[in-house]
This record gives structure tokens, C-alpha cells and sequence, in this order.
């Protein structure tokens, strides 16, 4: 009898023990593969590492040329510390890592890139491939005078920056003053010949729409005249 109950009580503590031991648990840590993950060059920054972020860029019109204090930024595909953000200067040039001074003025963002894409692959990379954006427009603006609710000079709004209708100017200097005369507005603009060429609109024409409409160029100074009792 003494010898079963023993190996009973043995039987129990071991079934104890097997229940006491805990499951194996899964690494949460995932497996990371040896080899090389297609899409990824060696130039890729390393999981963690923070990439220098490039500014939103704005919706330029198709064939915008550059300008003097246009904002752009340049990326340079897999070469993070070659990704610059700047104003073109008054000459239109921009400073750029490795190749200095480059002059964009008068190039459209495709010329732009194509410009920067033979410079650095003359001399640092093999196969550059180079993005060229448009981040800010140069500060272009008109004046509004005479019987306006807030005369001044205005910014173009970045989505126009080549110029707006009258109509809009009028809205963002407040509207018409209580005696203004829309239909006789005059708008003194910069002409090629370096002569300011003077211009009659008759806006409440345009407002019934019964001649299209103007439009505000950058560098105009728009006066509303003044009603006539």
C-alpha cells in the first residue's frame, strides 16, 4: 500500500509542475530581413531617422516662369543633404549645396530641374533625378485709391499671381464707398515703354456682365472715381 501511495503523490506533484510552467510567448519584436528590401538604396535614411521635410509647395500655372524673390524648393531623389528651400535672389539666382549660384530666373520649374539635373550630374552625381517646386510666389501687388473702403496696396493671392479681376480687387479693398462712381474707375499701369499708360473701366458695366472683365495686373494702381450729385 505505501509504495502506490507514493507514487501517487509523485504523479501529482509533476502534473503540478507541467501545469505551473508558463506557455511560450511570442517576440513581439518583428523579424527584419538580411536582404536588401527592394526600393530602398543604400542612400535611404535608416528606419528612425528623420528626413528634412520639404515645405507644401503652391499650385503655379502651367508654364510659370521664375522670378527675382520667387520661393522654391529643390529635391535631389536619395541625397537628403542636398535638398535646399530659398528665395531666388533680385538677379533670379539661387543658392544651391554643391554648385552655388544657379541662375533660374526666367526658366520654367521643368527648365529649372533640367538646369540643375546637368549641372550636378556634370561633375558630383551619376543619373541625378531632380525635382524642382514652387513653395512661394514673389510679392506682387496693386494699389487701390479714390472711394474705396480701404485703400492701400494689396498682395496678389497666391492662386493668381499674374493678375486678378477688377472685381475681386474691389472686394478685398472693402467695396465701394457711399459716394464712389463705378463706371468711372481708372487703372494706371507700367507699360513696355516705360510710359504709364492710363486706362477708363466702367465696372458697373462689368459687374452686369455685359463686357467680360479686367483684369488687375501686378504693379496697378486702381482709382475709383467719385460720384457726381
Amino acid at each position: 500500500m505505501l509504495p502506490r501511495l507514493l507514487l501517487i503523490a509523485v504523479t501529482v506533484t509533476a502534473g503540478s509542475l507541467f501545469a505551473q510552467s508558463p506557455a511560450p510567448v511570442a517576440s513581439a519584436e518583428p523579424v527584419r530581413p538580411s536582404y536588401p528590401i527592394p526600393g530602398m538604396s543604400s542612400s535611404s535614411p535608416a528606419p528612425g531617422a528623420a528626413a528634412v521635410p520639404l515645405p507644401p509647395g503652391v499650385s503655379a500655372p502651367t508654364g510659370y516662369i521664375l522670378s527675382a524673390n520667387d520661393q522654391v524648393a529643390v529635391e535631389v531623389f536619395g541625397e537628403e543633404d542636398l535638398r535646399t528651400n530659398g528665395r531666388l535672389n533680385g538677379e533670379g539666382n539661387l543658392s544651391v549645396p554643391l554648385l552655388g549660384s544657379v541662375h533660374l530666373g526666367g526658366l520654367t520649374l521643368t527648365q529649372a530641374a533640367a538646369r540643375l539635373t546637368d549641372l550636378y550630374g556634370h561633375d558630383y552625381l551619376v543619373n541625378p533625378r531632380v525635382n524642382v517646386m514652387l513653395v512661394g510666389y514673389a510679392k506682387r501687388r496693386f494699389t487701390m485709391l479714390g472711394q474705396i473702403n480701404r485703400p492701400g496696396s494689396y498682395d496678389m493671392p497666391d492662386g493668381s499671381p499674374e493678375g486678378i479681376d477688377l472685381l475681386e480687387a474691389v472686394a478685398m479693398a472693402g467695396g465701394y464707398t457711399r459716394i464712389a462712381a463705378p463706371e468711372r474707375i481708372s487703372v494706371r499701369r507700367h507699360s513696355n515703354s516705360g510710359r504709364d499708360e492710363i486706362i477708363r473701366v466702367d465696372a458697373k458695366r462689368l459687374a452686369r456682365g455685359d463686357r467680360g472683365n479686367f483684369i488687375v495686373l501686378p504693379g496697378d494702381a486702381i482709382t475709383v472715381g467719385e460720384s457726381i450729385f
